[in-house]
């Protein structure tokens, strides 16, 4: 089942405990950000820019794209020839289930699903696959967030 309008996840443990997410976040390197605009305006754009900032290697997965913030972009998360730690969405809810099962097939560690992107079944495929599972969470607001805490 796919949920937009209400915006949650539909189980009650749809997300990892915040240690778990702030271990995600300290353990990792290199995150794709699937549907990067090339517009600076849009959250994708300023959410890869701040994750750059923060030093991690930000991977560009735009088909539509050939480079992004001076980086080569991809069409597919297929795509990418390097391991991938996080693989953060911005994305329509429907595109979901194919970003998760190339996410499975590369190995991938961790589902990213921004604010507004909740897919349950998918999601649940890809925790079944061994993936950490994060939903409707923005990570520059979770990282924000985190090293204040901290």
């Amino acid at each position: 089942m796919v949920i937009m309008a209400e915006r949650n996840c539909e189980l009650p443990d749809c997300n990892p405990p915040e240690s778990d997410i702030a271990r995600l976040l300290e353990q990792s390197h290199t995150i794709t950000v699937v549907g990067l605009s090339p517009k600076e305006q849009r959250d994708s754009n300023r959410v890869a820019r701040y994750l750059m900032e923060q030093e991690y290697d930000v991977i560009p997965v735009n088909p539509g794209q050939e480079t992004l913030l001076g980086k080569r972009c991809y069409k597919r998360v297929s795509d990418v020839p390097v391991h991938i730690d996080i693989v953060d969405c911005f994305i329509s809810p429907s595109r979901i289930p194919e970003v998760v099962e190339e996410a499975i097939a590369v190995g991938a560690a961790a589902l990213w699903m921004q604010i507004g992107v909740v897919h349950n079944e998918a999601a649940a495929r890809a925790r079944e696959a061994g993936l950490q599972v994060v939903m409707n969470k923005c990570i520059m607001v979770e990282h924000k967030r985190l090293k204040a805490a901290s």
